[in-house]
């Protein structure tokens, strides 16, 4: 299931990165790497904030349903 579906404070890990090279390539720099541990934290404004790799990352929704968890 994509990221954006993830229920706030369950942990999941990542399966796959989808989109184009370079939106794999930005998301893999933020550490949206297949088999990390991804924490949705909240939701606000159309970002979803995750803790990624022991850092707080925000990511548009439009980027977070590219993540499948």
């Amino acid at each position: 299931m994509p990221l954006t579906m993830a229920k706030a404070g369950e942990g999941y890990s990542i399966k796959t990165v989808g989109g184009k090279a370079e939106v794999r390539q930005h998301l893999e720099n933020l550490g949206f790497v297949a088999g990390t541990p991804v924490t949705v934290i909240t939701e606000i404004g159309g970002n979803v904030i995750v803790n990624v790799k022991e850092s707080r990352v925000a990511v548009s929704r439009e980027m977070a349903s590219k993540i499948m968890i």
